[in-house]
């Protein structure tokens, strides 16, 4: 008689679940946080209620315990993936400046480092999509500090502010610490960020129904107008 030999199933691969039953998906994290960046820019961090923001995001009020540890959690995490988009698109440009200050830097370079750093900064907050749905939430973080204000300052605001104001004061001659080159890297930056922050109003002011790669080309090239124009007057007007 022939002997047969029986087969063991085949292992199917189990997701790992967590002791609540939630398995891990960066799908669900995704939705979680693109509706928690929408509700917390429209109504700040005191004013959205978990429950809101489960409902937002089409899960239960565990899922959000689960992937981001509840409410404060998931407003860092809404952060922190604003400090990755930033770094992701101005990362290079602000690296090669910094060490550009760190040895001998004349005006003319100190401007292509401007130049640079700026043109990648309009490339995300000028017409990137993903851009436009955190705006409000930084926005209103910078008016109503709340638990992420820290955060964003520590690794955003101040080290962007900081570097842009150390290679305008290359620019003007001054020492690094100038309260004038501080006073134009604000501007500097303020202004550009009016078409993320104020796009409708940015849009509506320059006519534009949308904005793509032509405007993007403008607005680059006013801010290239404007980088040259640092010390170009009389030292009056240079500060």
């Amino acid at each position: 008689m022939a002997r047969h030999t029986v087969k063991p199933p085949a292992k199917t691969r189990k997701k790992k679940v967590s002791r609540g039953g939630y398995p891990k998906g960066d799908e669900t994290q995704r939705r979680i946080l693109a509706a928690a960046l929408h509700a917390f820019g429209e109504a700040g961090y005191a004013g959205v209620s978990t429950r809101k923001l489960a409902e937002a995001a089409g899960v239960t009020l565990p899922a959000i315990q689960y992937y981001f540890g509840g409410k404060e959690g998931l407003y860092r995490a809404c952060a922190e993936q604003i400090l990755s988009e930033y770094r992701r698109h101005a990362a290079r440009a602000a690296e090669a400046a910094a060490l550009a200050l760190g040895a001998p830097l004349d005006a003319a370079r100190a401007r292509a480092h401007l130049k640079a750093v700026f043109g990648a900064l309009a490339g995300l907050l000028v017409t990137s999509t993903e851009a436009q749905a955190w705006a409000s939430y930084v926005a209103r973080e910078m008016r109503e500090p709340g638990p992420a204000f820290e955060l964003l300052y520590r690794q955003l605001w101040e080290p962007g502010i900081m570097l842009t104001s150390q290679l305008i004061a290359r620019v003007l001659g001054q020492e690094p610490g100038s309260p004038a080159a501080r006073v134009h890297a604000l501007l500097l930056i303020s202004g550009l960020t009016a078409f993320q922050s104020g796009r409708r109003l940015s849009k509506r002011a320059m006519r534009w129904s949308a904005i793509g790669e032509g405007e993007l080309a403008l607005v680059r090239a006013v801010l290239d107008a404007q980088i040259d124009a640092l010390g170009a007057g009389s030292p009056s007007q240079s500060f």
